[in-house]
């Protein structure tokens, strides 16, 4: 992982990065790591998606940054703040595990896989590529994006780190 200013995404969270800073999350089981990069502005942003789509949210006001359909315009418009262009954004994403998958194939616990289905499909509504992605399996992660070079570290005790 890179040794150089960080700036943290929560879960359920989102946030971007400049200046040749990075930005990382962790505790990446069933959720998704979103990743969008501007390589013209170098402006990386990423969230934290805990669940597929907003529908099952029970409150009036709820957190944008942590559903797949609300989390990914949020974070185009923080990016766009931030001088990044849609037309220029590159995606990559990590997580997605299925960590119950000893439970049964029920589609309430298969939080992980549709959690990736989702933010595939935001993407594709966005016109946004998808070049990366280590999703799947059964084990945790933390992902780093690199502002400056766009590069995406997933780190994991099964795999190592991995270089997207």
């Amino acid at each position: 992982m890179i040794q150089q200013n960080v700036v943290k995404v929560g879960m359920a969270d989102l946030n971007v990065a400049t200046r040749g800073e990075c930005i990382r999350t962790s505790g990446l089981g069933s959720c998704v790591g979103l990743t969008l990069y501007d390589p013209d502005r170098k402006v990386a942003g990423m969230a934290h998606v805990m669940l597929p789509d907003s529908a099952i949210a029970r409150e009036e006001t709820f957190n944008r940054a942590k559903y797949a359909d609300t989390a990914l315009p949020l974070l185009i418009e923080e990016l766009e703040k931030a001088g990044a262009k849609i037309g220029r954004l590159l995606a990559k994403m990590a997580g997605g595990s299925q960590m119950f998958a000893s439970l049964g194939k029920s589609d309430s616990l298969r939080i992980g896989p549709r959690n990736v289905e989702s933010c595939m499909q935001m993407l594709d509504r966005y016109g946004i590529p998808l070049i990366g992605e280590d999703t799947g399996g059964s084990h945790g992660r933390t992902i780093e994006l690199d502002s400056e070079t766009g590069i995406l570290y997933v780190r994991s005790v099964q795999q190592g780190t991995k270089e997207l």
